[in-house]
């Protein structure tokens, strides 16, 4: 079984990620990692935090001279702006700073108070803030290289900034996988749209608002017949929204053409089956996924995210304390965080295919894995 599990604060010495069950013999670089933390870091809607932030990864177990070894992989990315909130965040007991009572809306504030009998919300915030998902880009660096040895890639960009919607779809994989080097701001295939989605930005920033948006991320060479229609919860479709609603701020995820495919009839939406050499589909609104399982068109999803809960403004809500009315306290946040998230939904796509691979395909080390993939993929051409 291949899982990952996270830990660390936001403002806490550092971001930690284990990796448990990945194959032995992948090869794995750490300028790998990096380059996706890299994509993470920063983007146009960035706040002040990206300033003072490395994310460096140094891998600490799992890994010999480049591969994997089949034990838990561990990796850590040292936080820099703790040093700047110490006192905050110290471990040992002593003399409390000042408690945080004022739950922002939208955020999981009060609802984590109120579960977990707590006083001071940043015993909440620290954990439910979206800094834990360098963990996962670190732990995604690694197993996107599981999935590389079977020729799966994965990419993703921003389709949709607050009203600002991308007109039309991408041309290739390789236009999308290129976005990160051609508009490392925005990550828009389109330079118009990218212009216009900067500018939604920077209204949201000058209103010292947030805005929310919509990251579109694909993956090719994924084979046919992984995840499964016998059991709901092996449903890779149900598997991959819960990974990528899991995401914070993802109130919505869409695959394929879900969403416009409910005002339509079934004789516009269904994907037509042909026969050349293989069996294929003349479209894809399905997004790659029929009935739980993998057709060998590429994975297409959405995930939409809404605006940022942190305003620049204070919001009204009630003090936990006093349970009066009171206003939000005004901390650093970013005005948007779409652009950024994009490689956030890579890695955790990457986390359920690999998933799905290993559950099919098993083995410990990854010639294994590679020998009963042939296998099978020689199976599938005679029955074709």
């Amino acid at each position: 079984m291949l899982r990952i599990l996270t830990a660390g604060e936001s403002h806490g010495p550092a971001c930690i990620a284990i990796i448990e069950g990945i194959a032995a013999g992948v090869s794995v670089s750490v300028e790998e990692i990096n380059h996706d933390l890299k994509q993470r870091h920063s983007d146009f809607g960035r706040g002040g935090r990206g300033l003072i932030e490395q994310d460096r990864a140094e891998i600490l177990s799992g890994v010999r001279y480049g591969k994997t070894l089949g034990s838990p992989i561990s990796l850590i990315v040292k936080n820099l702006d703790f040093a700047n909130w110490q006192d905050e965040m110290r471990v040992e007991a002593g003399e409390k700073v000042a408690k945080v009572t004022r739950p922002r809306p939208g955020h999981a504030d009060l609802a984590g108070v109120l579960k977990y009998s707590q006083d001071d919300i940043r015993n909440v915030s620290e954990r439910a803030s979206a800094r834990e998902t360098v963990g996962r880009v670190m732990a995604g660096a690694i197993i996107r290289k599981l999935l590389l040895e079977f020729g799966i890639r994965i990419a993703s960009h921003t389709v949709q900034m607050g009203v600002v919607r991308l007109a039309r779809r991408f041309s290739s994989f390789e236009e999308v996988a290129r976005v990160f080097e051609t508009d490392p701001d925005i990550r828009c295939i389109d330079p118009e749209t990218s212009k216009k989605m900067r500018e939604a930005i920077l209204e949201a920033r000058a209103k010292k608002d947030t805005l929310g948006g919509v990251v579109e991320v694909i993956a090719t060479g994924v084979p046919v017949g992984l995840g499964s229609v016998m059991h709901y919860d092996r449903r890779l479709d149900g598997r991959i929204a819960q990974a990528l609603m899991s995401i914070p701020s993802v109130k919505a995820v869409e695959i394929g053409n879900g969403i416009a495919g409910a005002a339509m009839f079934g004789s516009e939406f269904q994907d037509q089956i042909t026969y050349e050499e293989c069996f294929i589909r003349k479209t894809n609104n399905m997004g790659g996924i029929e009935g739980g399982m993998t057709n060998s068109e590429g994975i297409i999803c959405r995930a939409y995210h809404k605006p940022l809960s942190t305003l620049g403004v204070p919001a009204k809500t009630i003090d936990i304390a006093t349970h009066r009315s009171a206003l939000t306290t005004v901390e650093r946040s970013d005005a948007c965080a779409v652009p950024r998230a994009g490689v956030i939904s890579e890695a955790m796509l990457a986390l359920v295919l690999a998933e799905a691979m290993m559950d099919k395909f098993g083995g410990d080390h990854i010639d294994e894995m590679k020998c009963n993939f042939r296998s099978y993929i020689k199976t599938q051409e005679k029955g074709r």
